[in-house]
């Protein structure tokens, strides 16, 4: 196994661990839907930035390349970090006309991703939204499918739809429902159709799908008051198939109270248990105010910086009380957090 591979499953059992003590659940729907081998685009919803391909990833037997915004890359250091980790940069207008010369180079990679049986995860929506909305698609993932497919006409490619709902994205702990749609034979679809009609095809199968994946509420003068009245009978959104019967019934259950949270007090204790990191979190929280950055800033954040912060204190108390002392502390510190994450109420946004 080269050191690459190596590196990278390191990396993607970090933020499992991570994600398994920051979420409340992941409920996985449709794995066996995945492709075992073969080339593979995994076409992906997108309402919680960073949080979404590192869910997708780490619950898929799948080590996928995945394309995300030029701008995460513009760092050198950061830069040959996120290309060890298979991600992709893909360049947009707002990064500099000069610079979506460089997507053709962009591309040719993710045909010889293809090429060599390996698999890609693009958000074909664009950018990351907070609304329970399937937003329109950009025809960007079905020009690299077919430009790989004409590059390579021997090539078999299979997109598979993956739809991701949060119970609530800006709350910790959260539930998520990770539902994998039916492949689409890509290859097939081009065979037999003109360019402009594949396109089409293709373009309109993944958004069908991923409207049934996640939640999804039109987006017209009704949206606000459907999404008010699930979030006021506290439905629980990662029952994807139970709330999209609703909205097509327009039957809702009566407005409740959310679930008083009994663990409050336990949570008080982490923080005073992280007092110092909870403090750099919040200074750094006010420069970025942007809801739809919570989750993903909180995650990162406290996946790097609060392990430092627990091991420098087991080691602390390691020093004045001895090394068992420091490993009781460091496991009563892990399991806190354990007990607070799995056993707090998930409550909808209009509990937050």
């Amino acid at each position: 196994m080269e050191v690459s591979q190596i590196w990278f499953r390191l990396v993607r059992f970090y933020v499992q661990l991570g994600l398994f003590f920051y979420t409340k659940k992941i409920k996985i729907i449709g794995l066996k839907n995945v492709p075992k081998k073969g080339a593979v685009l995994f076409a992906v919803n997108h309402p919680n930035g960073l949080i979404d391909p590192l869910i997708v990833t780490t619950n898929n037997p799948r080590a996928s390349y995945f394309l995300v915004k030029a701008a995460a890359f513009k760092n050198p250091i950061i830069e040959k970090i996120l290309n060890s980790l298979n991600l992709i940069p893909i360049y947009r207008m707002r990064d500099g006309i000069d610079q979506l010369a460089k997507n053709e180079e962009v591309f040719n990679k993710c045909y010889n991703i293809f090429n060599r049986g390996k698999s890609l995860m693009i958000f074909p929506e664009g950018s990351d939204c907070r609304d329970r909305t399937v937003r329109p698609l950009s025809k960007g993932f079905t020009r690299i499918v077919y430009g790989a497919i004409e590059k390579y006409p021997d090539l078999q490619i299979q997109v598979v739809p993956v739809g991701l709902t949060y119970q609530n994205a800006s709350q910790f702990p959260s539930k998520v429902a990770l539902h994998y749609g039916t492949p689409i034979d890509a290859s097939k679809i081009y065979a037999n159709n003109i360019p402009s009609k594949s396109i089409n095809i293709l373009k309109n199968e993944v958004d069908a799908q991923l409207k049934n994946l996640s939640v999804h509420i039109k987006k017209d003068e009704n949206y606000d008051t459907v999404l008010t009245k699930l979030n006021d009978a506290q439905v629980d959104f990662t029952e994807v198939k139970k709330v999209q019967e609703m909205i097509k019934t327009n039957t809702f259950p009566p407005k409740k109270e959310g679930s008083k949270n009994y663990l409050k007090p336990l949570y008080y204790l982490i923080v005073l248990n992280s007092i110092i990191e909870y403090f750099i979190y919040k200074k750094q929280a006010k420069k970025n105010p942007d809801v739809d950055f919570i989750d993903t800033f909180r995650f990162t954040f406290n996946l790097f910086i609060l392990p430092l912060f627990y091991v420098l204190q087991a080691f602390i108390v390691s020093y004045f009380f001895g090394n068992k002392m420091g490993l009781l502390y460091l496991a009563f510190s892990l399991l806190i957090i354990f007990i607070y994450s799995k056993l707090s109420p998930t409550n909808t946004e209009a509990s937050s």
